[in-house]
Formats: structure tokens, sequence, C-alpha cells
């Protein structure tokens, strides 16, 4: 069984803080979009914000956490071998095809999650800061010389980043699975070691 130490305690806690904020806000924020109703809409606002503003003061830290470590080399984006790795995905994981990337402590992560993470990164989260930020601050619009601004397109784009964050979850969920055993990906998470099974057999993972 071969193993490997791929994320460290920061990574862990940040991954996992992220997480429970992301999750949080996509509550409140249906709630507050009338789909249900949980913690009624005044408390669902408050916590939404709240959730919000603890995910800023998150990201910062880790942006200086990467920058000074150098971890952020792990996210540069690449399209060596992004076709061999969309192909498993689509059809070899299937049929028990090994998995063309094996990860290391100084390659933590294959072409496709690379771009998937620059997309989130730099088209996604700004597409949510931007538009929430807005509509947290709509009586200031006017003040700011945006009194042309439509609500209804800020909430209609914060909305529409909501969802795609939604789907994003659901398949990182997903993937996170497709590891050399089911709950080989998670573990790593939880204790930074990840099994990739036997080397000749090349084993799976995402």
């Amino acid at each position: 069984m071969s193993r490997v130490y791929l994320f460290k305690p920061f990574e862990r806690f940040w991954h996992w803080s992220q997480a429970l904020l992301v999750i949080s806000m996509l509550v409140t924020g249906f709630e507050v979009h009338g789909t249900y109703r949980l913690f009624g809409f005044a408390k669902a606002v408050d916590y939404h914000t709240l959730a919000a503003w603890t995910l800023v003061g998150l990201w910062i830290f880790a942006i200086f956490w990467h920058v000074t470590t150098g971890e952020w080399r792990h996210y540069i984006p690449t399209l060596k071998n992004v076709a061999a790795i969309a192909q498993y995905y689509s059809s070899g994981i299937f049929k028990d095809e090994p998995h063309p990337f094996r990860p290391s402590l100084h390659n933590k992560h294959n072409p496709l999650q690379r771009l998937t993470y620059l997309a989130v990164l730099t088209l996604l989260s700004p597409l949510i800061w931007f538009t929430g930020w807005l509509y947290l601050f709509y009586s200031s619009w006017t003040a700011w010389g945006l009194g042309g601004l439509r609500l209804e397109w800020i909430a209609t784009g914060h909305t529409l980043g909501a969802f795609l964050m939604l789907a994003f979850l659901i398949s990182h969920l997903y993937l996170s699975t497709t590891g050399h055993k089911l709950t080989s990906q998670i573990k790593a998470m939880l204790t930074g070691w990840e099994d990739l099974g036997d080397e000749a057999a090349h084993g799976k993972h995402s």
C-alpha cells in the first residue's frame, strides 16, 4: 500500500472551515431567496451575512498562507494531460482503468482540478462576492453613482452564482469518493495522508 502526505494542518482547517461556511451560506441564502422557511427571514439574513464576512476573513488569511508558504504553486493551471483526465472521469473510471495522475507533496492536484479551482477562484467567486456586496450595500448605490443598476440584475447574478456553487459542491463530493477506497480522499483531508493503493495497480483517485 502506497501512502503520501498531501495536506498540511492549515490546509485541512481551511478546507473544512470553508466547506462549513459555504454550506451555511447556501442554506441561509436559499431561505432568503424564499425557497423554504427554516430560521426565519431576518435571522437567515443575519446568519448569511455573518458567514460571508467570516469567510472573507478566512480567505484573507488563506491567501497570506498560500503566498508565504509557496503552496499557491499547486493551483497554477496547465492543459497537460487534461484530455486523459477527462477521459478517465467520463469512461475510464467505470472500466476500472488506472488513474492517469498520481498526487505527490509537490504536485497535489491533477490538471482538471487545477482548471476547476481556477474557474471557481477567478469567475464564480467574484460573481458571488461582487453581487453579494452590492446586495448588502443596496442603500449606498446612489451615493456611489450606481443608481442605474437594477436590484433584479444583482439578485439574479447572486442566485446564479449560488446554484453554480451548489453544483460545484455536489461534484466535489462525488469526486471525493473516487479514490483508492470510497473514503480515501475524505480521510486524507482529515489526517493529511492519502492511500493510493498498490503502486503496480495504480489505484484510483481524483
